[in-house]
């Protein structure tokens, strides 16, 4: 376990931030609870049927495994020696509060915190959830590049970027992609260092496994959501519909995206779906693709919390034991 900073204003630092996440997250998920229609919820989850109901289950859970495995992947790059039963239950409670509460929660403060907590520096921690980020949108770069090239999604005509304009969008992120997969390969200068942190490319190998694993996460998610779909929706239709909003979510900062989805579904897909065909099946994909797995992770978070104590309270017990044996 890391030990206490020995310099009072820095530990003091450290624990107003930690009063301040501990009041930030309650009042999110409030938000979050109280922005939501629950009747709405119940009835678009009755109107599904069963086994709909149990793929979309095992979808998620394949989801956030994957989700959980970006930090198995950030092990073998960054050489630290945790092990799988510690990284799996952390990252999926990162994921879980990202996906819901913006990723100032869930991608970065949660993760310096229990990572730190089981005894990993900052400069470490940085790494890792350098090389999380870049696994989760590489996959999105080589995904979207490829629909938005071949044209798979067409955008509303009264949108001002047209669907030739996304085309080229396409090209784009596939070259950036690209550089990035020749650069692992053939780059021979393989680190730089960026104010104090050190950044170092993959083996070409890591980062295919990078883009393989993201690629079917991204897929995983949208399959979701065309499930849950009225028929006449295809699913090239709804992955790239799905791919648009993800950005359009990270631009407006909110959390979950609540309202940008479904502008932007109920937007492309008029004539082909009702919307409140579309409405019920997006509310569906937030009970079960969002909020179940958050349910779950603020039970296995509050559990990490207290192993996270009865570790440090045997560390510091230990430490008195041999401070009195010397």
């Amino acid at each position: 376990m890391s030990k206490p900073h020995p310099n009072p204003w820095i530990r003091w630092g450290k624990r107003l931030l930690t009063a301040l996440f501990f009041i930030m997250v309650p009042v999110l998920l409030f938000m979050l609870v109280k922005n939501l229609e629950w009747s709405e919820v119940v009835q678009a989850l009755r109107s599904f049927d069963r086994p709909t109901l149990a793929a979309c289950v095992a979808i998620t859970t394949a989801s956030f495994l994957l989700f959980a495995s970006y930090d198995l992947l950030g092990r073998i790059y960054t050489g630290h020696h945790l092990p799988a039963r510690q990284i799996l239950p952390l990252t999926f409670v990162c994921y879980a509060f990202n996906l819901n509460l913006s990723s100032w929660v869930g991608a970065i403060a949660l993760r310096y915190r229990l990572y730190s907590r089981l005894g990993l520096g900052v400069a470490m921690v940085t790494r890792i959830l350098t090389f999380s980020l870049i696994t989760n949108w590489l996959g999105y770069l080589i995904l979207a590049g490829g629909v938005f090239a071949l044209r798979l999604v067409r955008l509303p005509e009264q949108w001002e970027i047209g669907t030739t304009a996304l085309q080229m969008i396409g090209v784009t992120l596939l070259l950036v992609a690209a550089s990035y997969l020749l650069a692992c390969r053939f780059a021979r200068r393989r680190s730089w260092t960026w104010r104090d942190h050190e950044v170092t490319l993959p083996p070409l190998r890591l980062a295919l496994a990078q883009a393989g694993m993201s690629m079917c996460n991204w897929s995983l998610s949208s399959l979701l959501v065309f499930l849950l779909m009225p028929d006449g929706v295809d699913y090239p239709t709804v992955l790239g519909i799905m791919l648009v909003s993800s950005i359009a979510g990270v631009i407006t900062h909110i959390p979950a995206g609540l309202g940008v989805l479904e502008a932007v579904f109920i937007a492309m897909l008029q004539g082909q779906a009702s919307k409140g065909a579309v409405l019920a099946a997006l509310i569906g994909y937030r009970a079960i693709y969002l909020l179940l797995p958050l349910l779950v992770a603020v039970v296995v978070y509050l559990v990490l919390e207290k192993r996270a104590k009865k570790l440090r309270q045997k560390s510091e017990q230990a430490g008195r034991l041999k401070t009195e044996g010397a």
